[in-house]
């Protein structure tokens, strides 16, 4: 688990504590799971916060191309301002993207079905309406191509459990602050909306801080 975002800003940078955290863990995953992808290739990036993951991810596959998004205007100087700073050539301009929305909408509609290789969604779920959640296993199974991969990250409940106790305090504390928020349970909630749009989960991989990375694949 953690904590509500902590944020400073250097100039028009913000930096997560978080996110400075556990970039380093989730790259360690994605070096396993998006070198098998179609390469060349493009990664969308939904829920893209402050831009230091995608900073941090893309010099690492220089073969594929990041399109990082953000729900929240706010953030996309943010994300341009760590672009600016890696001077990363693989990475587009952040679009806003609202997940509730039909994938044929993202990015106004400039995505093709079946096009991309591989969706990142990081610290995301747990803060969404159930909309937003369902927006973003739809537009997987549509926008990826077979055997593409969406890779999220966050705390998750399992079969009707949540632990650690920590965990339960978290979810208490989110859905006191939005009845829509809360850890989604990943063999009660996630896996069926996965059935439907295609995916299947392929791997479930514990992180620090009680969080995990779900992979989830479209079917070949």
């Amino acid at each position: 688990m953690e904590k509500f975002i902590q944020i400073h800003t250097e100039g028009a940078k913000m930096i997560a504590a978080a996110a400075e955290r556990n970039k380093g863990p989730i790259l360690d995953v994605l070096k396993q799971h998006l070198t098998v992808v179609r390469q060349p290739g493009l990664v969308l990036e939904v829920s893209s916060g402050t831009g230091q993951h995608v900073a941090w991810f893309a010099p690492h596959f220089p073969d594929l191309t990041f399109q990082p998004t953000e729900f929240d205007r706010d953030c996309l100087e943010s994300i341009k301002a760590h672009i600016k700073e890696g001077g990363l050539t693989n990475v587009r301009d952040p679009h806003i993207l609202d997940a509730s929305k039909p994938s044929s909408h993202w990015l106004g509609g400039s995505i093709q079905p079946g096009s991309l290789s591989a969706i990142i969604n990081v610290n995301m779920i747990h803060i969404s309406s159930q909309k937003a959640v369902e927006g973003l296993f739809a537009g997987a199974g549509s926008l990826l191509c077979p055997g593409g991969r969406l890779i999220t990250y966050g705390p998750y409940a399992v079969d009707g459990k949540i632990t650690p106790e920590s965990n339960v305090n978290f979810d208490r504390t989110l859905r006191s602050r939005n009845p829509e928020w809360g850890l989604r349970d990943i063999v009660l909630d996630l896996q069926p909306l996965a059935a439907a749009a295609g995916l299947s989960l392929t791997h479930t991989i514990d992180m620090p801080a009680n969080n995990k990375v779900l992979v989830w694949q479209k079917k070949q």
